[in-house]
């Protein structure tokens, strides 16, 4: 499902990048959509609405599959805070040092022959 989404989801970047460069720009960086007609097909304030109201599509469906990829990116056995994992806010007491169940008895020392 994710996979799925996430195609959809790089169509509509690359989709989204590509209207935009088409439209007019105030500064003539590409500006495509500029200059009489948009390839004989409508006048250039009809292109212009046009590829402004297909960004704005294009650019909601961008929102939604972000925050669908975002939604099921989330682990949901997981604890949602801190405070509801074991053992992060329970304090813990200091441990008594532990004598050795065995004790080491030195070995006698042994004389030279």
């Amino acid at each position: 499902m994710i996979a799925v989404i996430l195609v959809i989801h790089l169509i509509l970047a690359i989709a989204l990048v590509c209207v935009v460069l088409l439209q007019k720009s105030e500064g003539g960086a590409l500006g495509l959509g500029g200059g009489g007609n948009f390839g004989g097909l409508m006048t250039t304030r009809g292109s212009a609405n046009l590829l402004t109201r297909t960004t704005a599509v294009i650019a909601t469906l961008f929102m939604i599959t972000s925050l669908a990829l975002a939604i099921l990116a989330t682990d949901r056995t997981a604890p949602r805070s801190i405070l509801d994992r074991p053992g992060i806010g329970e304090p813990t007491l200091p441990q008594a040092p532990v004598a050795p169940s065995i004790p080491v008895v030195p070995s006698p020392p042994t004389q030279g022959r």
